[in-house]
C-alpha cells in the first residue's frame, strides 16, 4: 500500500492505497488509482479536479456509498486507527452520520419531497437511538443553528430556497455530532450570494465544532477561501498535495499550474479565459506513462512510458517527472 504521508498525531481519518473499479457489462473502469490520504481533527482539505477525475468517488468510498457497480480493489480507510469496511453496508451504517455525514451537492434530490424538513433532520437522530420527542427538539436546535427559523420545520423541502435547502442538509450533517463533514460540491446550485453564505456558515460551523471538513469543488476561489490544504485529482490519482497557500503561490505540477492559470484574474484585465487543451484521458484504456502526458506542455519522452510516483518533500507532495528524485539524480530531463 501506499504511505499516507503525515503523521498519524491527531489524525481522524486515514485512506491507504485505495483503489476503485466501476464495471458495466463486463467492462472495468479504473476510477481510482491508489490513492492516499489522511484528515486531521478540525482540518479542511479540499479535493479538486476536472469531473471524471475521481473526487465523488473518493467521498462516497470514504463514506461506504459507492454504487453497486464499483468494487473496491485496493487499498484502505482507517477512523480513529480502526479499519473501516466500505464495501459492507451494514457494517458502515453504525460509522454513518455519528462519525461522517455527506452534505450533498443537489438537496433536491437528497432530501424527501413529500417528508417535513424537520422530521428528516431528526430522522438521523432517530436511527441512532435517539427518542423521537428529543430528536425533534434536537432538529429545531438544528435549524437555528444554520439560520432557519425553527418553525420552518413544518415547511416541505419545495417551499424552501435553494440555499435554505442546502442549510437543511447541512443541519441534517450536523444531526449526530459527527467529527468529519464531507461537502460533494454543496454550493455548485447555488447563486452567488447564497454560495458565500453558506461557505461562510460551513467556515463558522467549523470552528466552532473542531470539525474536519472535506470540500469536492471544481471551484478553486471556494478553496482559497475556506480550506488549508487542497488535493489536486487528475484521471483518478492524487497529482499534487500541499497547502492552500504553497499550491497558489508555487504550484509544482503542470496541470495545477494550468487550472491556476484557468482562473479569471481581474487584476490582470484577462478577457479571454486560458482553458486546458484535449481531454482526459479514458478511464476504460487508459494509455501508459503520465496520465496528463498528453495535455502537458511540459511534456518529456519518459511521461509516455512512465507513471510517475506521488513522492513527500515535507509537507508536500507531487506526481511529476519534472519534481522527481530519480529523475533529478539521474540528470533525466528530456523533453519529447
Amino acid at each position: 500500500m501506499s504511505e499516507v504521508f503525515r503523521s498519524a498525531s491527531g489524525q481522524l481519518l486515514a485512506v491507504d492505497g485505495l483503489s476503485v473499479d466501476y464495471g458495466l457489462k463486463g467492462i472495468s473502469s479504473r476510477a481510482l488509482h491508489e490513492v492516499s490520504f489522511d484528515l486531521q481533527a478540525g482540518e479542511a482539505v479540499a479535493l479538486v479536479g476536472e469531473s471524471g477525475s475521481g473526487k465523488t468517488t473518493t467521498a462516497m468510498a470514504i463514506a461506504g456509498l459507492l454504487s453497486t457497480d464499483a468494487r473496491v480493489t485496493s487499498g484502505e480507510v482507517r477512523y480513529r486507527g480502526a479499519r473501516l469496511q466500505i464495501d459492507d453496508d451494514a457494517a458502515m451504517r453504525p460509522h454513518r452520520w455519528t462519525e461522517t455525514a455527506v452534505v450533498f451537492q443537489g438537496a433536491m434530490n437528497a432530501l424527501n419531497p413529500v417528508q417535513r424538513i424537520a422530521k428528516q433532520i431528526a430522522e438521523p437522530c432517530m436511527l441512532n437511538g435517539m427518542p423521537r420527542e428529543a430528536a425533534m427538539t434536537r432538529a429545531k436546535e438544528l435549524l437555528e443553528l444554520v439560520g432557519i427559523p425553527p418553525d420552518r420545520g413544518t415547511a416541505y423541502p419545495h417551499q424552501l430556497s435553494g440555499g435554505m435547502r442546502q442549510r437543511v442538509m447541512i443541519a441534517m450533517a450536523l444531526a449526530c455530532r459527527p467529527s468529519i463533514i464531507i461537502g460533494d460540491e454543496p454550493t455548485t446550485a447555488l447563486d452567488v450570494i447564497n454560495q458565500a453564505q453558506i461557505l461562510k456558515l460551513l467556515v463558522e460551523l467549523r470552528s466552532k465544532f473542531n470539525l474536519a471538513l472535506l470540500l469536492i469543488t471544481h471551484d478553486l476561489s471556494v478553496v482559497a477561501e475556506t480550506c488549508d490544504r487542497v488535493m489536486i485529482m487528475y484521471a483518478g490519482r492524487i497529482v499534487e498535495d500541499g497547502t492552500v497557500a504553497e499550491i497558489f503561490a508555487a504550484p509544482k505540477h503542470p496541470y495545477t499550474r494550468l487550472l491556476i492559470e484557468s482562473i479569471p484574474n481581474p487584476a490582470k484585465r484577462q478577457r479571454v479565459l486560458r482553458p486546458i487543451p484535449g481531454d482526459p484521458p479514458s478511464l476504460i484504456t487508459r494509455p501508459p506513462g503520465c496520465p496528463f502526458h498528453t495535455r502537458c506542455p511540459s511534456s518529456m519522452s519518459i511521461c509516455a512510458t512512465q507513471a510517475p510516483a506521488l513522492e513527500s518533500t515535507g509537507q508536500r507532495r507531487v506526481a511529476c517527472h519534472l519534481h522527481s528524485s530519480q529523475m533529478k539524480s539521474d540528470g533525466v530531463l528530456v523533453h519529447a
